[in-house]
């Protein structure tokens, strides 16, 4: 039982973040992550450390330091971002912006924690590439940590390279 409640949190936390992405609409691989999560036999997700380690191997994380500070912030990013930003931060093409390379993603940290904790929506560029879309707000979601360790993450990886932020900014931050 000890084993299945943090999967069965996982897996739900997918599936708010899959219906955030996909406005609402169910999807077959959350009914199949729900189903597989929910069986006695589900083995655990993969631990921060670990997908961590695989994503600096595979080049698409962070070196160093960084990674120590990013702590859990590729599974959250996994778990919460990559369905719509991608594993590789590149996005979808006129439909959800890149974070690799995206000077927002590494300009001022108090502007990436304001669009993370609060979401955000209607007209944005991104280099010449337009996008009118809506991100979800996180900031009841995840925490003020894991908030600061997926932020982290992405201002680290895919070639960009900007400073940790912290949960004391994260809750500072409106």
């Amino acid at each position: 039982m000890q084993r299945t409640v943090p999967v069965l949190l996982t897996a739900a936390v997918m599936v708010i973040a899959a219906a955030a992405c996909s406005g609402g609409k169910s999807s077959s691989s959350s009914t199949t992550t729900t189903t597989t999560a929910s069986s006695p036999a589900a083995s655990p997700a993969p631990s921060a450390a670990a997908t961590t380690s695989t994503m600096a191997k595979s080049g698409g994380a962070m070196k160093g330091g960084a990674m120590a500070a990013a702590g859990n912030g590729a599974s959250v990013y996994n778990a919460n971002c990559s369905s719509c930003h991608q594993a590789n931060g590149k996005g979808q093409p006129s439909v959800f912006p890149p974070l690799a390379g995206n000077p927002v993603v590494t300009g001022p940290a108090a502007k990436v924690i304001h669009i993370v904790k609060n979401g955000l929506s209607g007209k944005i560029m991104v280099g010449s590439a337009t996008y009118n879309g809506t991100m979800p707000p996180w900031k009841n979601a995840l925490s003020a940590a894991d908030i600061a360790s997926v932020i982290t993450y992405i201002r680290s990886s895919w070639g960009n390279h900007a400073s940790a932020v912290t949960a004391a900014q994260v809750s500072a931050t409106k």
